[in-house]
């Protein structure tokens, strides 16, 4: 790769990072249009790693292009969102079904102190990131790579209506909730008890987050 390919490539990175924090931290909405002209121009690049950034982030499902009409902030249907939910249950349960005894938990562990760092500094987009790192983690203590991918992927596109509702959230619950709901689940894989952690996930509340 030439430095030029690689100075290309490198701002396609920052383009992605950048409008991946915009939108996983609910800074821009769902729906919302995302303007070339706007983008080149408040990151400082050209359109070409602007629209690689854009076509990269599509398969991410995090933005959607429009015909006629450009590019947009990915949006889901209330069914879409209900989908996406069932099929992170499912995957959530043949996980923790088939976990072996023993796993270390040291990165499930450093996950939950990321919840708790982010809560105490009111950090909106690490605290979403730390959810979705901690419940990863549950999922990968299977040992299932193929699984964990495809979970973490589900757990991304949620993230894109949960960043939003956080807002909301945010506004009405005590900010220690979330820390709590996080603590029991880390106690219940502790213990290695399937159905404690199972029981734990379908009370963790994620469904308040629905729009």
């Amino acid at each position: 790769m030439s430095d030029g390919e690689l100075e290309t490539y490198s701002l396609v990175e920052l383009a992605v990072d950048r409008l991946r924090r915009d939108i996983l931290s609910g800074r821009t909405d769902p729906g919302e249009r995302l303007v070339e002209e706007q983008l080149t121009r408040r990151l400082g690049i050209s359109r070409a790693p602007l629209r690689e950034a854009m076509r990269l982030l599509a398969e991410q499902g995090l933005v959607e292009h429009i015909p006629r009409r450009g590019a947009r902030v990915a949006t889901l249907s209330d069914d879409d969102v209900r989908e996406l939910y069932e099929v992170r249950d499912v995957l959530e349960r043949h996980a923790v079904t088939t976990t072996p005894p023993g796993r270390d938990l040291s990165r499930l562990r450093l996950a939950l102190e990321s919840i708790r760092k982010a809560t105490e500094t009111d950090d909106r987009l690490e605290l979403a990131n730390a959810h979705r790192r901690f419940h990863v983690e549950v999922v990968a203590l299977s040992g299932n790579r193929q699984l964990t991918g495809l979970y973490e992927s589900i757990l991304v596109r949620i993230q894109l209506y949960m960043a939003v509702n956080m807002r909301r959230e945010a506004e009405t619950a005590r900010a220690l909730d979330g820390v709590l709901r996080h603590e029991r689940l880390f106690e219940a894989a502790e213990q290695g008890d399937a159905a404690a952690l199972l029981e734990a996930l379908s009370g963790h509340g994620a469904r308040t987050y629905l729009h």
